[in-house]
């Protein structure tokens, strides 16, 4: 089976690795344009590119894919890679986490196969690791599904579970969801080729959307339960990071606890080497790794020897 491969961060790199692992033959990969980033804010290929690149395959990096854009330069490289997908020998054409709407010019061309992280219909969009864990979810996991024009609404091909840990970050969880989408690719290939993976339509009940991160989000309201911020920190872990501001200084938050305590939201009621203890409109919030601008990010313990909380609030 030929497979042509779309995708563009880490998590469709992890599939990628996963079909070359397997012996899949992949003709073509397409991928977002590389970005700036870093301090340098240097062109960075996406880890989806570097992937194919290091295995010699060839990458389309066009900036969109529907040939009707309004911007020239945008038709005009999606009548490119749409010519280039017409004269490509495949299969099937993976996705995952391109970041592009696929127009049905080419979900028309061949079968295109989804690797969406969430169980669906919970959590269609964007980014649904973050808002899984933001809302509380027991689980998460995995749907491998058909693409349709409209938003991660196609046919269930296979899903797994996973539970959510209490101790789970989005980073920790999208390592674990990337594993298991690209044992879950293969295995679903390998089942379409022999003609046993039946589509199921997604139940009308229970659809959410899972909204694109903003940094806005990412300030922490202390007005808010400690519970709900508690998982607020753990969503935004790696990014954008949580934050508050104390002593007119921005604070990264990077790991926080719910705790039991009472005071004027924002007050902080204790500070030393086990956390800097924050109270919330419901219960305190224990901040037990943080980071100030510039700085390296350290446990409470190391974050106080360079700096006092002694009279600040934080806001």
């Amino acid at each position: 089976m030929k497979v042509v491969f779309a995708g563009t961060p880490e998590f469709a790199a992890c599939a990628l690795r996963a079909l070359i692992d397997a012996g899949f033959e992949i003709p073509l990969v397409l991928t977002q344009p590389d970005r700036p980033a870093g301090r340098g804010m240097q062109l960075q290929a996406s880890a989806v590119k570097q992937v194919a690149l290091a295995h010699g395959i060839e990458v389309l990096q066009p900036l969109s894919l529907r040939m009707d854009a309004r911007d020239a330069q945008r038709a005009e490289e999606a009548k490119a890679a749409h010519e280039r997908l017409l004269a490509t020998s495949y299969d099937v054409m993976v996705v995952a986490a391109y970041g592009l709407i696929l127009p049905r010019s080419t979900l028309d061309i061949k079968p295109c196969i989804n690797i969406h992280g969430s169980l669906l219909p919970r959590w269609r969009g964007a980014a649904p690791i973050h808002r899984a864990i933001e809302s509380g979810d027991a689980e998460t996991g995995v749907t491998i599904m058909e693409m349709e024009e409209g938003l991660d609404t196609g046919p269930m091909l296979s899903m797994e579970r996973l539970p959510i840990l209490d101790t789970d970050t989005t980073g920790s969880l999208h390592d674990k969801l990337a594993a298991m989408g690209g044992r879950m690719i293969v295995e679903a290939l390998h089942k379409m080729a022999e003609g046993g993976l039946a589509a199921v339509p997604q139940p009308e009940q229970g659809v959410t959307y899972a909204a694109k991160i903003s940094k806005e989000e990412a300030k922490l309201d202390l007005q808010r339960p400690a519970a709900e911020l508690a998982r607020k920190v753990r969503a935004f872990n790696p990014f954008p990071g949580a934050h508050a501001q104390a002593g007119g200084v921005t604070i990264k938050i990077w790991n926080a606890q719910a705790v039991d305590g009472k005071g004027r939201p924002g007050q902080v009621l204790a500070a030393d080497a086990q956390g800097i203890v924050v109270a919330c409109g419901e219960g305190a919030l224990r901040l037990t790794e943080l980071q100030k601008p510039g700085g390296k990010r350290l446990a409470a313990g190391e974050f106080l020897k360079g700096f006092s909380f002694d009279g600040v609030s934080f806001e």
